[in-house]
Protein backbone atom coordinates (compact mmCIF):
# COMPACT_ATOMS: atom_id res chain seq x y z
CA UNK A 1 0.00 0.00 0.00
CA UNK A 2 1.32 3.46 -0.89
CA UNK A 3 0.70 6.53 1.20
CA UNK A 4 1.92 10.10 1.47
CA UNK A 5 3.11 11.61 4.77
CA UNK A 6 0.99 14.65 5.68
CA UNK A 7 1.29 17.30 8.43
CA UNK A 8 -1.18 15.34 10.57
CA UNK A 9 1.26 12.39 10.60
CA UNK A 10 4.25 14.37 11.89
CA UNK A 11 5.53 15.98 15.04
CA UNK A 12 6.64 19.62 15.24
CA UNK A 13 9.91 18.73 13.53
CA UNK A 14 8.23 17.31 10.43
CA UNK A 15 9.15 13.72 11.34
CA UNK A 16 6.48 11.01 11.48
CA UNK A 17 5.28 10.56 15.06
CA UNK A 18 6.30 7.07 16.22
CA UNK A 19 2.75 5.75 16.85
CA UNK A 20 1.70 6.61 13.30
CA UNK A 21 3.91 3.85 11.88
CA UNK A 22 1.57 1.42 13.66
CA UNK A 23 -1.44 3.14 12.05
CA UNK A 24 0.18 2.85 8.63
CA UNK A 25 0.76 -0.87 9.21
CA UNK A 26 -2.84 -1.37 10.37
CA UNK A 27 -4.08 0.20 7.14
CA UNK A 28 -1.84 -2.07 5.10
CA UNK A 29 -3.07 -5.18 6.96
CA UNK A 30 -6.68 -4.11 6.47
CA UNK A 31 -6.12 -3.54 2.74
CA UNK A 32 -4.27 -6.85 2.49
CA UNK A 33 -7.24 -8.64 4.09
CA UNK A 34 -9.62 -6.77 1.80
CA UNK A 35 -7.56 -7.92 -1.21
CA UNK A 36 -8.24 -11.49 0.01
CA UNK A 37 -11.99 -10.75 0.04
CA UNK A 38 -12.34 -10.11 3.77
CA UNK A 39 -13.45 -6.67 4.90
CA UNK A 40 -13.21 -6.01 8.63
CA UNK A 41 -16.91 -5.17 8.96
CA UNK A 42 -17.89 -8.13 6.79
CA UNK A 43 -15.87 -10.49 9.00
CA UNK A 44 -17.66 -9.27 12.11
CA UNK A 45 -21.13 -9.39 10.63
CA UNK A 46 -20.99 -12.42 8.33
CA UNK A 47 -18.29 -14.60 9.88
CA UNK A 48 -18.91 -13.74 13.53
CA UNK A 49 -15.29 -12.89 14.23
CA UNK A 50 -12.46 -10.49 13.66
CA UNK A 51 -8.70 -10.25 13.73
CA UNK A 52 -7.09 -8.36 16.61
CA UNK A 53 -3.45 -7.58 17.29
CA UNK A 54 -2.14 -9.76 20.12
CA UNK A 55 1.57 -8.91 19.88
CA UNK A 56 3.64 -6.35 18.02
CA UNK A 57 7.40 -5.91 17.85
CA UNK A 58 8.58 -2.91 15.83
CA UNK A 59 12.06 -1.70 14.90
CA UNK A 60 12.59 1.92 13.85
CA UNK A 61 15.56 2.28 11.48
CA UNK A 62 15.20 5.71 9.87
CA UNK A 63 12.61 8.48 10.14
CA UNK A 64 9.91 9.21 7.60
CA UNK A 65 9.37 12.90 6.95
CA UNK A 66 6.70 15.28 5.74
CA UNK A 67 5.80 14.66 2.06
CA UNK A 68 7.62 11.31 1.87
CA UNK A 69 5.99 8.72 -0.39
CA UNK A 70 5.85 5.44 1.55
CA UNK A 71 5.27 1.80 0.62
CA UNK A 72 3.87 -0.39 3.41
CA UNK A 73 3.95 -4.18 3.01
CA UNK A 74 2.28 -7.06 4.85
CA UNK A 75 2.89 -10.78 4.43
CA UNK A 76 2.10 -13.91 6.45
CA UNK A 77 5.15 -15.69 7.85
CA UNK A 78 3.42 -18.15 10.19
CA UNK A 79 -0.10 -19.55 10.42
CA UNK A 80 -1.79 -21.21 13.37
CA UNK A 81 -5.34 -22.38 14.02
CA UNK A 82 -6.38 -19.20 15.84
CA UNK A 83 -3.67 -16.71 14.88
CA UNK A 84 -1.02 -15.80 12.36
CA UNK A 85 2.18 -13.79 12.38
CA UNK A 86 2.76 -11.15 9.75
CA UNK A 87 5.97 -9.42 8.71
CA UNK A 88 5.53 -5.77 7.82
CA UNK A 89 7.90 -3.21 6.33
CA UNK A 90 7.68 0.50 5.63
CA UNK A 91 9.90 1.84 2.85
CA UNK A 92 10.45 5.38 1.61
CA UNK A 93 10.34 5.58 -2.17
CA UNK A 94 13.82 6.65 -3.13
CA UNK A 95 14.85 7.30 -6.72
CA UNK A 96 18.49 6.65 -5.80
CA UNK A 97 17.88 3.23 -4.24
CA UNK A 98 15.97 0.50 -6.03
CA UNK A 99 13.16 -0.80 -3.85
CA UNK A 100 13.35 2.21 -1.56
CA UNK A 101 14.88 2.80 1.84
CA UNK A 102 13.70 0.57 4.69
CA UNK A 103 12.44 2.81 7.51
CA UNK A 104 10.98 0.28 9.92
CA UNK A 105 9.90 -3.33 10.16
CA UNK A 106 7.62 -5.26 12.48
CA UNK A 107 6.39 -8.69 13.41
CA UNK A 108 2.67 -8.52 14.14
CA UNK A 109 0.70 -11.42 15.58
CA UNK A 110 -3.02 -11.24 14.90
CA UNK A 111 -5.55 -13.54 16.48
CA UNK A 112 -9.11 -14.41 15.50
CA UNK A 113 -11.70 -13.64 18.18
CA UNK A 114 -15.44 -14.16 18.41
CA UNK A 115 -17.06 -10.79 17.65
CA UNK A 116 -19.53 -11.09 20.56
CA UNK A 117 -17.45 -12.61 23.36
CA UNK A 118 -14.09 -11.27 22.10
CA UNK A 119 -12.55 -14.61 23.09
CA UNK A 120 -9.99 -16.41 20.97
CA UNK A 121 -11.44 -18.92 18.52
CA UNK A 122 -10.32 -20.86 15.47
CA UNK A 123 -9.97 -18.98 12.24
CA UNK A 124 -12.83 -20.18 10.00
CA UNK A 125 -11.54 -22.74 7.49
CA UNK A 126 -12.63 -20.69 4.45
CA UNK A 127 -10.68 -17.71 5.83
CA UNK A 128 -7.68 -19.83 6.87
CA UNK A 129 -7.44 -21.28 3.35
CA UNK A 130 -7.06 -17.79 1.87
CA UNK A 131 -3.62 -17.53 3.47
CA UNK A 132 -2.08 -20.70 2.03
Amino acid sequence: MHLRVYWEDTDAGGIVYHANYIKFMERARSEWLRSKGIGQQQAREQLGGMFVVTNLSLRYLQPARLDDWLWVTASVVERGRASMTMQQHIYRHDEAQEGGTLLCDAQVRIGWVDSVTVRASRIPENVHNLFL
